[in-house]
């Protein structure tokens, strides 16, 4: 049967019209029966260089590297999310309210005006549709709900300590940073100064959003590391420590956190005086520290099930 629905899909690429004819088809690679085919690499290396435009200036074989990696992550984990459906009884089609709340989210973080103009550019480009760009939402987002069911209550916030932080800096002068990030830890048998050194070399050669986008175990890395504006004070002490002194388009030093290891570059930087509304501040600082940690679960409960997957490379 597996041949058979192989011979087929084959078949369907062969013939699609949005397959250049001078490119030869072969599958890259097979994820528990889920094939994966260089065309299917080259559609998801053209998407990745949607959310991080840097990427283009990588020679193709690292684009095709990167996602054919982004591949097999988003079968293992709509795998998981599947049989957990099964088992729990999850709706996969409910929330399509906050689904196009995500929809709207992502084309506008693009820089499209509105979803018909986003809609437009796609059937311009002829490879993904709207519904397979939803069905990647999709899954991210009932992954990163997955996670918050299995480990909301192992997630650890010591309020009396965010209170101080609070106090600390109450009414005082507010700093905030742009920053992207990557985050990697330390694999078995490899030395950590290799590692280190290698990221650096990489981000002198092509840049940290290109090496955020190889190197990075954080969520973060598909769109080449970016977080945003987050206040000084909502990062861990030693990122703080990590900041000082360190100016626009600064990169860090690399940073420990647990088992992590970080590089942050600081794109801006900004500072004012605001009267702090401590509640609001308090809000802020339990959500930041609960993503954190559901991000740390996140990486640890994808590394469990990735054991259970057969990945035959081609």
């Amino acid at each position: 049967m597996f041949k058979i629905i192989l011979f087929l899909i084959l078949i369907f690429y062969s013939f699609s019209s949005n397959l250049n004819a001078q490119t030869k088809l072969y599958i890259t690679t097979i994820v528990n029966n889920e094939i994966i085919t260089n065309f299917d690499i080259i559609k998801e290396g053209n998407y990745l260089k949607k959310l991080n435009p840097d990427l283009s200036k990588l020679e193709e074989k690292k684009i095709f590297k990167i996602a054919k990696e982004s591949l097999i992550r988003e079968k293992i984990k709509e795998s998981v999310i599947m049989k957990e459906s099964e088992i729990n009884n999850y709706n996969l089609d409910e929330d399509e309210k906050v689904i196009g709340e995500i929809l709207k989210d992502f084309y506008t973080r693009l820089n499209f005006k509105n979803k018909d103009d986003f809609i437009q550019s796609l059937n311009n480009e002829k490879e993904y549709k709207i519904e397979e760009i939803k069905q990647k939402l999709k899954i991210e987002f009932f992954w990163n709900k997955l996670i918050y069911t299995k480990y909301k209550n192992q997630v650890k916030i010591n309020e009396s300590d965010l209170i101080k932080k609070i106090e600390a800096f109450s009414n005082k002068e507010n700093k905030e940073y742009f920053v992207s990030e990557i985050v990697f830890k330390k694999d078995k048998n490899e030395n950590i100064n290799d590692k280190i050194n290698q990221i650096r070399s990489s981000i002198d050669e092509i840049g940290f959003s290109n090496t955020a986008n190889i190197y990075s175990i954080s969520e973060t890395s598909k769109y080449g590391g970016h977080v945003g504006w987050i206040n000084l004070n909502n990062f861990s002490e030693p990122v703080q420590n990590g900041l000082k002194d360190k100016n626009e388009g600064d990169v860090t030093d690399v940073i420990k956190v647990g088992n992590n290891y970080i590089f942050i570059k600081v794109k801006e930087i900004k500072i004012e005086t605001l009267q702090i509304d401590k509640k609001t501040e308090l809000d802020k600082l339990i959500n930041f520290e609960t993503n954190n940690q559901l991000n740390r679960f996140s990486k640890i409960f994808y590394d469990k099930s990735k054991i259970n997957y057969s990945i035959d490379e081609k």
